[in-house]
């Protein structure tokens, strides 16, 4: 069967290379970039709690990825509002 550590550790990997992707997201001026950076990292998030329980780790998907995308739009349309170049 599947090597269940295999999965856990892919999912950290994920979750640093996200967290590193959105803190230098931010010189990026791509949004939809910016957007994809933020998913990895829940995607890794996912992973890690995928190998303890199904449920767990797909309402954990669920629910980071519909904050993250509220956050990010709100701040999309808050800066072009102000006027600011993405």
């Amino acid at each position: 069967m599947f090597d269940i550590y295999i999965w856990f550790y892919t999912g950290v990997a994920l979750t640093i290379l996200g967290s590193l992707g959105t803190a230098l997201g931010p010189g990026v001026k791509d949004p939809i970039t910016r957007t994809l950076n933020t998913e990895v990292a829940a995607v890794g998030v996912s992973l890690i709690f995928l190998t303890y329980n199904h449920t767990i780790g797909l309402l954990t998907f669920i629910a980071a990825t519909a904050i993250i995308t509220m956050i990010l739009l709100r701040a999309i349309v808050r800066l072009e509002e102000v006027g600011a170049e993405l």
